[in-house]
C-alpha cells in the first residue's frame, strides 16, 4: 500500500448534490483523507439517494451526519474526534433526533471504541460495507447501535453510479481497484480495507462514457495500488494463480485497460493514482508514451531511500530497483513529472540512511512530494513489533532537510518549462484573479494564464513565460490538438473483441 496522496485544502469537504424534491430527509457527509475516501462518500451519497436524502451543507439541520475517516496518519483521527464532538454538542443541544455514523478506515479500526466504550456514534460502517447503510439505518431508528465492518472479497461497487462533488464539472475520479496485499509494516490500510480486488473493465468504461456525455475532460483512475489492477472474472487478486487457464487468458492488466481508455475516449485526459514501484511495469509506461492524452505523471511513493530500511519496511523493492525503474522512465518518457512519498524518521533509521533518501531526491529529480515524519499507527506490524526509536527532533530535522531539498529541486524542474509551450486543461479560476484560468499541464503543474476567449473544460496551449516552485505563468496562444481530434476511437473495438471476458 502507497501512502495515499492527501491533499490538505480538500480535507472536511462536504458533499453537496443536487436536490430531489421527493426526498424529505437530510444528509450531511464529510471526508478525510485520501482521494478513495472521497470517492468512496460519492458511492454512499448515491446509495443514499435512494432512500430519501438530500445533502445540505448546513450541519444543524441535517437527520443524518456521516464522516468518511482515514487511519493513515494521527493528525487525520485527531481532527475526525473534534469533529465528533462538534457533532455530539449540536445532536445535544440543537438537534436531538440526528444520527451520527462514521464510515471508512476509522470505522474498521475503532468500531468498540466509538459504539461501546465512548458511545459517541449510532452508527459503524467500514469501507466495503456501504450497501448495507439502509438496514443499518433501520436498526438504529430502532434503538439499537449499528455496525458492519465486514471486509468483503468482492465488493467493488461497480454497480453504483457515483453522484460527483459540484466541484469543477471537468475533473473526475474512477476508483478501478479496492484493498491492498502489500503489507507494509507502517500502514494500516490492508487491515481496514481488506484484500486486493479490481472492479470489472466494462462498468469502468460506461462510468467513464457517462462522465464523458456530462462534459466531464480528465478522469484520474484511482486506486490503493492501480499498476496491480487485474480482472480475470472477479475475485482476489491473490487468488489469479487458481484461474481457469480461460480466465487468464482473457484477463486485464492495468496496461490494457489504460490503453483502453486512452484509445476509446481521445478527447479526455487521463492520469492515474496510486502507483506501487514494484508493480510498475514497463507495459505501463509504454502505453503512456503511445498515447497524448495519457498524462505524463507518475506519483510514486519511495518511502526511503535505503535498501536496509526499505527492507525494514517490507517494501518489496531496493534502492537499486527502484533507481532502474526510474531510469527507464526517463528514457521512454524523458518529459515526466515524478512525485513521492517519504517517511522520516522510521524506526532504526540511522543518519547514513537518512542521507541515502536526501541522495535519492538528488537522483531522481522529484517535481513534487509529500513528506512525513513517522508516526506509528496502531494496528501496524510496525507498531506491534518495532521501537519507535528515532527522538522526535530527529525526525523533525530530518524532515526539514527533506522539504528544503525536494523544495529546491521541485524550482529547478518547474523552470524547465519556461520558454515552452504547454498544453493545460481549463479546471477553474485562478486564486489570484478571476481575470485569469487555472489548470494543470500533462505533468501536473498549475498554470495560470488570461482568460481572453477560454472557457472551463478547454485544452489550451499557453507560452510559458515565467514561474514560481509550483506555479507556471503564461498566455494562451490557442487550442491544443485534442480539442479537434477525432471521436473515433482507435482500436478500441479491436481490443474489446480481443479481451471480451
Amino acid at each position: 500500500m502507497e501512502e495515499k496522496i492527501i491533499e490538505e485544502s480538500k480535507q472536511g469537504t462536504s458533499l453537496v448534490l443536487e436536490t430531489k424534491q421527493v426526498n424529505q430527509k437530510k444528509l450531511f457527509i464529510e471526508s478525510y483523507g485520501c482521494q478513495m475516501n472521497f470517492a468512496d462518500s460519492e458511492v454512499v451519497a448515491s446509495i443514499l439517494a435512494n432512500e430519501g436524502y438530500n445533502t445540505t451543507q448546513v450541519l444543524e439541520e441535517a437527520d443524518l451526519v456521516l464522516v468518511n475517516t482515514c487511519s493513515i496518519r494521527d493528525k487525520a483521527e485527531v481532527t475526525v474526534r473534534k469533529r465528533l464532538q462538534v457533532y455530539n454538542a449540536i445532536k445535544r443541544d440543537i438537534n436531538p433526533k440526528m444520527k451520527v455514523g462514521v464510515l471508512g478506515c476509522m470505522a474498521e479500526r475503532l468500531k468498540e471504541k466509538f459504539l461501546d466504550e465512548e458511545k459517541i456514534v449510532d452508527m459503524v460502517v467500514g469501507p466495503d460495507a456501504y450497501k448495507d447503510i439502509p438496514n443499518l439505518l433501520k436498526e438504529v431508528e430502532d434503538g439499537r447501535d449499528a455496525i458492519n465492518v465486514i471486509l468483503s472479497r468482492e465488493e467493488t461497487y461497480a454497480d453504483i453510479s457515483p453522484v460527483r462533488l459540484s466541484s469543477n464539472g471537468i475533473t473526475a475520479f474512477v476508483s478501478i481497484t479496492r484493498g491492498c496485499d502489500n503489507m507494509c509494516t507502517f500502514c494500516v490500510v490492508p487491515f481496514t480495507r481488506g484484500r486486493e480486488r479490481s472492479r470489472e473493465p466494462e462498468s469502468i468504461i460506461e462510468e467513464i462514457a457517462d462522465l464523458w456525455s456530462k462534459g466531464f475532460k480528465e478522469v484520474t483512475l484511482l486506486g490503493q495500488n492501480v499498476d496491480s489492477y487485474l480482472w480475470y472474472g472477479g475475485g482476489l487478486k491473490k487468488d489469479f494463480e487458481k484461474a481457469s487457464e480461460m480466465q487468464k487468458a482473457t484477463s486485464v492488466d492495468f496496461a490494457q485497460l489504460l490503453d483502453r481508455c486512452a484509445s476509446q475516449f481521445p478527447k479526455m485526459r487521463f492520469r492515474f493514482s496510486t502507483s506501487n514501484p514494484q508493480d510498475m511495469h514497463i507495459e505501463v509506461i509504454e502505453v503512456m508514451a503511445k498515447h497524448h492524452n495519457i498524462c505524463n505523471y507518475i506519483h510514486l511513493p519511495v518511502q526511503s531511500g535505503s535498501t536496509r530500511i526499505l527492507k525494514e519496511m517490507n517494501r518489496q523493492h531496493t534502492r537499486e530497483e527502484y533507481i532502474t525503474l526510474i531510469d527507464n522512465i526517463y528514457r521512454i518518457i524523458p518529459d515526466i513529472s515524478l512525485s513521492q512519498d517519504i517517511i522520516a524518521g522510521f524506526p532504526t533509521e540511522t543518519e547514513a540512511d537518512h542521507q541515502d533518501t536526501l541522495s535519492l531526491l538528488e537522483y531522481v529529480k522529484y517535481d513534487f512530494g509529500f513528506m512525513f515524519a513517522y508516526s506509528e499507527r496502531p494496528g501496524t506490524l510496525a507498531a506491534r513489533k518495532m521501537e519507535d526509536d528515532v527522538p522526535e527532533e530527529v525526525k523533525k530535522r530530518r524532515l526539514n532537510e527533506i522539504i528544503d531539498l525536494q523544495q529546491r529541486i521541485a524550482l529547478e524542474r518547474t523552470q524547465r518549462f519556461l520558454g515552452q509551450t504547454v498544453e493545460v486543461l481549463v479546471e477553474k479560476d485562478s486564486k489570484r484573479s478571476d481575470k485569469q484560468w487555472s489548470g494543470r499541464n500533462s505533468q501536473s503543474t498549475v498554470v495560470v494564464f488570461p482568460k481572453e476567449n477560454y472557457k472551463l473544460g478547454d485544452f489550451v496551449l499557453v507560452k510559458i513565460s515565467d514561474c514560481t516552485s509550483g506555479t507556471l505563468i503564461g498566455e494562451a496562444v490557442g487550442y491544443s490538438e485534442i480539442m479537434n481530434s477525432p471521436l473515433t476511437p482507435e482500436g478500441g473495438t479491436t481490443w474489446a473483441k480481443q479481451n471480451s471476458i
